[in-house]
């Protein structure tokens, strides 16, 4: 193979450290948490679902009366007397004829409960009865069609609450089963958290996790992990007693038996028996450095926010978030720790304020909680925030408020297409060394197929290098429950009995595996510019649009600027989307006005909200539904303006800025475009900018790095191309001799390939090797493939 593409690197020229780079990112949502990780097999255990969850729960979701042979039963849920007053609903059932047997069963999660030939599982419940304490309580796991998987029996022999267990083994497998309760005798037996457990838990932990989904993370060796959320964490009443409040992590500890259940904001219900403790003991067991989120006294989802004279107990709750995993065993909150099973400390290095948070209100609350944290901890690294958007507004006031108080890092969060994470690769290069670092909290591109992971593993290359600027960064969302999806993409798909990593997952796996300490300087020499087509100017069709509400433009002119030429598009256009309209099918959501082919222009007309929550869009460069710009003023919870770029259905936010439209106030809106910039103004005020840039593919994507302990040279490359790329690397720094490398590569693979249930490794890494016979060797990079070489000398 000849090669006009060469690399050289540098090994004894040592660049950025690369730290704590790649971690992971644990969100309750798509049940990842209950029905997920938590290895709780019954849902609804303690009888606590409720409307504010969700609008269908009520407290025997997941529960059925079981009444067999001439047995009669009454089921009812009650709260005269509760175990604990935080799980004040329990259940009672009245035995009218005991027949042959009466009680109730739990449906589980996903298609039920899933047992494996040969696997215990341990049953746990508190109960009280106030007759017939002779009468045993027969528990069972039965699948769906009443076969018996296994069985055991308890004696309730008492009239106040009590906590029973027993152990039971699978004689079959099955997916599809439902734990059942019954008994016979008279009177009242009462039951509250009934609780089954697979016997083997991840590291054998008690109130633990599922193995397989808990190995998928440790199969990944994350530096840090960060949690619980998301907006889980900011969204929801300021009082931590409310069914709906924020996240707040005091809730989370002690016995499950007193941890208060708590809506979720993703429309279920929280548990909360995968808690504070269990975060830091799971983060232990994998080796990551836990990296715990507070909410910053304020709730941007609802504007509610905690008056800067009462901010004390939320900084508070920080600082004993702190103690609670460094302090030792003689003070307050370490005693709690302790008190829990673990007396050393977990250690912390890392505390994130606030999540995705926009407005003013976050940014005054923040020095508080920065000041307060670093006189009391000056090492801790604290994270600020900078919004759900890669660009804008609320973006930089971000991070004018992270230089401003010297924030350690400031936590970026992007969901965008393919194309524009290939056009931004190099989005940090530019960053200061010297500022806050950056941490990616929360990015993905728009899918799970092979083509979304070489998208991410190019611009991960970037990441690298920039490691000067970027000094954490994680993939989200994580976990996803196929059968109770909030969100898609994620890294690891899961049901009640299995589980799979995406091409995503083993993208990241690479490069977690493969990281290094610090990067080696680089040189290329004979790349040449891929063939491809220059930047083209943003021309197509224009539309204006409603979005559940009813709007009015009028007085709609567009500017030709290359020529000076003038059009009235039209004189009045009203649109309706109200859910009136949609219901009973009248709705008018969208009006194309016009065809723009020139490559810079400008549109302008004026627009009033007359009905609805929302505000106003305007479609520009339309070649079809699925490719297209938008300009959307008051979106989402009518709280935003953004630029959005649609590429093959995968939207892009290229920019946002805070505004909300006034229903009856009429606007001015001009939107102007020159090439491939655009710029917004509302009423004269210039209110978004961005640049929509179009990827222009690399020869490679490549970075190097060193680690120390095995003085192992680690080269990435990633080629998004259609055709090979023969390169060859020389390493002129090491001593004369042979080399060893070590490759993993994933290849050979179609664009739209996914990995799944029925082919949960049809994307998988490749190991191979060879020996080269001096400093420098030529590899053919395969077309769209990732490669990781380890490279030694010999």
């Amino acid at each position: 193979m000849e090669a006009s593409n060469n690399l050289k690197i540098y090994t004894r020229r040592k660049g950025a450290a690369l730290g704590d780079l790649y971690g992971i990112f644990f969100e309750d949502l798509n049940h990842a948490a209950d029905g997920g990780l938590y290895a709780e097999l019954v849902q609804n255990r303690s009888f606590e679902f409720d409307p504010v969850d969700k609008e269908e729960y009520h407290a025997l979701t997941a529960w059925e009366k079981v009444e067999r042979g001439d047995g009669r039963a009454q089921l009812t849920v009650e709260t005269g007397s509760p175990l604990h007053p935080n799980n004040p609903h329990y259940a009672v059932i009245t035995i009218e004829q005991a027949g042959e047997g009466v009680g109730l069963s739990n449906a589980g999660f996903n298609t039920g409960i899933p047992v494996r030939e040969g696997e215990a599982y341990r049953f746990a419940v508190y109960a009280r009865r106030n007759a017939s304490f002779d009468e045993p309580v027969v528990l069972s796991i039965e699948d769906s069609a009443g076969k018996t998987a296994c069985r055991a029996e308890i004696t309730v022999a008492g009239s106040e609450w009590q906590l029973y267990q027993a152990e039971l083994t699978a004689e079959f497998t099955a997916f599809d089963c439902r734990l059942v309760l019954l008994t016979g005798g008279t009177g009242r037996l009462e039951l509250d958290l009934v609780s089954l457990f697979p016997a083997e838990t991840f590291n054998s932990r008690p109130n633990g996790l599922r193995r397989d989904i808990a190995g998928m993370l440790a199969g990944l060796k994350p530096k840090f992990m960060r949690f619980p959320g998301g907006c889980l964490v900011h969204d929801g009443s300021l009082n931590p007693d409310d069914r709906d409040s924020m996240y707040r992590w005091k809730n989370t500890l002690g016995d499950i038996s007193a941890r208060p259940p708590r809506r979720n904001n993703w429309r279920y219900n929280q548990t909360l028996g995968l808690g504070y403790y269990e975060y830091f003991q799971f983060c232990e067991d994998i080796g990551a450095k836990p990296i715990p989120v507070l909410p910053g006294g304020y709730d941007p989802h609802h504007q509610r926010m905690v008056p800067l004279d009462e901010l004390g107990p939320w900084i508070q709750d920080a600082l004993d978030l702190i103690e609670f995993a460094r302090g030792d065993a003689s003070t307050p909150w370490g005693a709690v720790r302790a008190g829990m099973g673990h007396p050393e400390p977990f250690g912390l290095e890392y505390v994130g304020i606030g999540n995705e948070e926009v407005g003013e209100p976050f940014f005054e609350r923040y020095p508080y909680f920065h000041r307060a944290i670093k006189a009391q901890y000056p090492d801790i690294k604290v994270i600020n925030s900078s919004g759900p958007f890669a660009a804008g507004g609320e973006y930089e006031r971000g991070w004018a408020s992270a230089r401003e108080h010297q924030s350690d890092l400031v936590d970026e969060h992007f969901y965008q297409s393919p194309e524009w994470f290939l056009a931004n690769v190099r989005r940090y290069a530019g960053f200061d060394a010297d500022g806050p670092k950056v941490f990616l909290g929360e990015y993905a591109t728009w899918g799970n197929t092979y083509y979304n992971a070489l998208a991410e593993a190019a611009f991960m290359t970037g990441m690298e290098r920039s490691a000067h600027a970027v000094g954490l960064a994680c993939y989200a969302p994580m976990l996803c429950n196929v059968d109770y999806v909030n969100w898609k993409p994620n890294l690891i798909w899961f049901n009640n009995h299995e589980v799979y990593g995406t091409a995503n997952y083993y993208v990241q796996q690479l490069f977690m595996h493969h990281q290094g300490d610090y990067l080696l300087e680089m040189e290329a020499s004979g790349f040449k510019p891929v063939a491809g087509r220059e930047p083209e100017p943003i021309t197509g069709t224009l539309m204006l649009q409603a979005d559940g509400n009813r709007v009015c433009y009028r007085d709609i002119v567009l500017t030709n600027r290359e020529t000076g030429e003038v059009t009235e598009l039209a004189g009045e256009v009203r649109l309706t989307d109200m859910p009136e309209d949609r219901e009973n099918g009248t709705a008018v959501k969208e009006q194309i006005i016009g065809l723009c082919a020139a490559g810079s222009y400008t549109l302008k007309l004026k627009a009033v909200k007359l009905a609805g929550s929302r505000g106003f869009g305007i479609v520009f460069g339309l070649q079809d539904e699925q490719n297209k710009l938008l300009w959307e003023i008051g979106g989402w919870q009518n709280q935003d303006t953004i630029l959005q770029s649609v590429i093959n259905g995968r939207g892009s936010c290229l920019t946002q800025s805070l505004f909300s439209v006034e229903t009856g106030r009429e606007y001015e809106l001009v939107l102007e475009v020159d090439g491939r910039e655009i710029k917004a103004y509302i009423d004269g005020t210039e209110v978004n900018q961005a640049e929509d840039k179009q990827p222009a593919a690399e020869t490679l994507y490549y970075s190097s790095s060193i680690e120390e302990a095995t003085g192992d040279v680690i080269v990435k490359a990633v080629n998004v191309q259609e055709t090979p790329v023969v390169s060859r690397l020389e390493l002129p720094d090491l001593p004369e001799g042979s080399l060893s490398i070590e490759v993993h590569s994933l290849s050979g693979h179609q664009l739209e390939d996914e990995n799944g249930f029925a082919e949960p490794q049809k994307i998988y890494p490749q190991v191979s090797g060879f020996t080269a016979g001096e400093n420098a060797f030529t590899y053919e990079f395969p077309q769209h493939s990732v490669t990781v070489f380890l490279i030694r000398a010999e």
